[in-house]
């Protein structure tokens, strides 16, 4: 009689209990089953192996340079342009000779010109304000430093009154190909490296060699983390650092 007459409180905390308890008995399945299948995932992954990366790079200064140059100017008719550009070449011509660039380093573009048009409110009105003519004049030297000089003093030249636009040399190395195998090497033997200290460190052995893919190869300047998917090259300064990654799988014991 006295459980047909229990209070509803004390119905209500059973019931709670109850609930609490049933909670409990879950959460403690899920997480057993949830770390099993971790703990597994886990396991499969180390029993097919480890994949690092190796990387290596080493010092390299270029030894060609390419300088592109154009002489650009306007006069009221065609042929007051082309005869303006073609004064203009000579001067940059010789400021290149004395500074000590042979004639046969030199490589000059064709002439190219263009009307300048008249525009009213965004309109072309049909008349010819002007035309435009220019050319281009490229060096190619393996005097990297004296490219670099000269580029440096062009401001000389233009204080005469010769229209340049200078675009800056752009420098190159042309030992790449013996570079590579050297980096890949070393690339190489520090993925090794890291990959036996990973296995090491927790209780294992680095077995046979899986796989392995070469990264492209970076130029960049000394101080620069710069990286692409394709692979890096800076030509800006003539002192360079070259960068060689690969990606090796290895089994493991």
């Amino acid at each position: 009689m006295s459980q047909l007459n229990e209070s509803p409180i004390i119905t209500v905390e059973r019931r709670k209990a109850v609930t609490i308890i049933i909670s409990a008995i879950i959460v403690s399945l899920a997480l057993g089953v949830g770390l099993t299948k971790v703990g597994t995932g886990f396991a499969t992954r180390a029993g097919n192996g480890i994949t690092v990366t190796g990387s290596a790079k080493t010092s390299a200064t270029a030894d060609n340079a390419v300088w592109t140059l154009s002489v650009s100017l306007s006069a009221p008719n065609v042929g007051g342009a082309v005869k303006s550009v073609d004064s203009d070449v000579v001067g940059l011509s010789d400021y290149l000779a004395k500074g000590g660039i042979p004639a046969e380093a030199l490589t000059l573009g064709a002439v190219s010109t263009y009307a300048n048009e008249e525009y009213v409110n965004g309109n072309a009105t049909g008349r010819t304000l002007s035309y435009r003519a220019s050319r281009d004049v490229t060096v190619r030297s393996k005097n990297v430093q004296l490219i670099s000089k000269l580029s440096q003093g062009i401001g000389s030249l233009l204080q005469t009154g010769i229209h340049v636009n200078n675009y800056g040399p752009q420098y190159y190395i042309s030992n790449l190909p013996e570079l590579r195998p050297q980096l890949m090497s070393d690339a190489m033997k520090d993925a090794k490296g890291r990959a036996e200290a990973l296995t090491k460190a927790v209780g294992g052995a680095l077995g046979s060699l899986v796989n392995v893919k070469a990264g492209p190869i970076q130029i960049t300047t000394p101080d620069s983390t710069m990286t692409t998917d394709y692979g890096a090259y800076d030509t800006t300064t003539i002192e360079k650092t070259v960068t060689a990654t690969v990606s090796v799988t290895f089994n493991t014991k």
